[in-house]
């Protein structure tokens, strides 16, 4: 069975178009205003095995935020509607990923309860024209949209680029073990009966 989603949102500050496979191969075709997202979602595709295609218009000329913002409720809108109603799936995910200096961790249940803990301490900048402090508002959208308890913790790093890779990595690889059928789970993996 084949777990797809395709979305579009439209506001008066962005338009989105997004398709997402969560049997997927890796395959990642992004194109937003924002190129450091970009990139991330790149990585989210390729590291969660998951086919991605995304096309976005946004009010850049305010800031990047509402696009930011935008893409995490679609995507976690995508997740939450391919997964449909949950029958099978393993529930939970986590994965820790270092990348050079950096190591972080990411949990998530896929409960029906959103809720987003970032333990991610980033100092105010930005890597290019990305603000960094955007990172915290692409995952709470998702996690509100997608309706996951979703935990991301940063252990140690010092090269901010590195330290946002790392969460996305392991966000990705944790939702590809949350979102993945086990044979063993009859029904949901809940003892009351739905998630």
């Amino acid at each position: 069975m084949s777990r797809t989603c395709s979305l579009e949102r439209n506001t008066a500050e962005t338009r989105i178009n997004l398709s997402l496979e969560l049997e997927g191969s890796g395959a990642g075709a992004i194109n937003s205003p924002v190129p450091f997202l970009n990139h991330m979602l790149q990585l989210v595709a390729r590291h969660g095995h998951f086919n991605l295609t995304l096309e976005a218009a946004g009010d850049i000329d305010i800031d990047f935020h509402h696009t930011v913002e935008d893409i995490g409720i679609v995507l976690g809108t995508a997740v939450r509607q391919a997964l449909g109603d949950k029958q099978g799936i393993r529930r939970y995910g986590s994965a820790r990923v270092p990348m050079d200096e950096t190591l972080a961790e990411v949990s998530l249940d896929i409960s029906g309860r959103p809720y987003l803990v970032y333990n991610v301490a980033l100092p105010k900048v930005k890597v290019g024209d990305f603000d960094v402090e955007l990172v915290r508002e692409f995952f709470q959208a998702f996690a509100n949209h997608c309706g996951c308890n979703l935990h991301i913790n940063l252990l140690y790093g010092d090269n901010v680029h590195h330290i946002v890779e790392a969460c996305f990595k392991a966000f990705a690889r944790a939702l590809d073990t949350a979102t993945q059928h086990d044979a063993r789970v009859s029904g949901v993996l809940s003892t009351k009966g739905i998630l």
